[in-house]
């Protein structure tokens, strides 16, 4: 799926672009309704990520993940962007990240895999107070301000919490390489 976005950002490809389109998008319209979006807001959170998908082709770093985390990291940010325009619509808290991707080879699957399980094991290290947060912005997709909301805590503490996690999770994933 990486080649078919590479032929969209260099020639925008339509054919590559309709493919990846057939591809993803009931995928994404799925997870939206399984994260309690109804079937019309499900579908325009669909289509405006393939829409970025074709807009923004060019930001595709293939050496830096695949191309369907890519795509479903455009998903994840609509839809955070449209829980805060519209209080209305509340997602489904998941604990588990969802796989996206069922077409990965064995061996990149394989590495994600270990991917995930250290990135599970680094932020289960983490102080109870900043993986609360990670948690909670990252597997269950609250934005800052309800994460301060729901612990009863200021929003910069929030912020803090979570730059100070990562700069935890960036070391030690530079350390284990």
């Amino acid at each position: 799926m990486s080649e078919l976005v590479q032929q969209v950002a260099e020639r925008k490809d339509k054919s590559a672009f309709r493919e990846l389109f057939l591809h993803y998008a009931p995928r994404i319209k799925a997870l939206m309704m399984r994260q309690g979006a109804d079937p019309e807001t499900a579908e325009e959170i669909a289509q405006e990520t393939m829409l970025t998908v074709w807009r923004k082709a060019g930001l595709f770093v293939a050496a830096k993940g695949n191309a369907s985390t890519w795509i479903f990291t455009i998903a994840r940010n609509l839809r955070i962007d449209r829980i805060r325009r519209e209080v209305a619509w509340q997602a489904t808290v998941s604990e588990a990240p969802e796989e996206f991707d069922d077409e990965l080879p064995p061996d990149e699957a394989v590495a994600q895999a270990q991917e995930h399980s250290q990135l599970r094991g680094i932020i289960a290290q983490l102080p109870r107070d900043q993986n609360e947060v990670v948690k909670l912005s990252y597997l269950n997709g609250l934005s800052h301000s309800e994460i301060a909301e729901r612990l009863e805590i200021p929003l910069g503490t929030v912020k803090s919490r979570i730059r100070l996690a990562y700069q935890k999770i960036r070391e030690s994933l530079e350390e284990g390489k």
